[in-house]
């Protein structure tokens, strides 16, 4: 045993979500949390991408919390993501 902390698992400053509750590992907020929706905007340039990957998780989370309606899953997932201009 190294007494070290755990490699796989995230540093407290992370933000990182937890399953199944989807809560953040770091402040106890739903995920994602404040800070980690500020820190997504800075890590993906490209909009789409970042609702590419906030997709995937919102698919992971509806199948942990099934109870929790669809569209309130949906505007904490990806309904607080910035809107562009669409091109016609």
């Amino acid at each position: 045993m190294t007494g070290g902390a755990d490699p796989s698992s995230p540093r407290s400053d992370e933000h990182a979500p937890v399953p199944p509750s989807w809560s953040c590992g770091s402040c106890g907020d739903e995920w994602p949390c404040a800070t980690r929706r500020s820190r997504l905007l800075q890590e993906y340039g490209d909009r789409a991408m970042l609702s590419v990957y906030l997709g995937s998780c919102l698919a992971a989370a509806t199948e942990d919390l099934r109870a929790a309606p669809v569209t309130s899953l949906q505007d904490r997932f990806i309904g607080w993501l910035p809107r562009g201009p669409r091109n016609a």
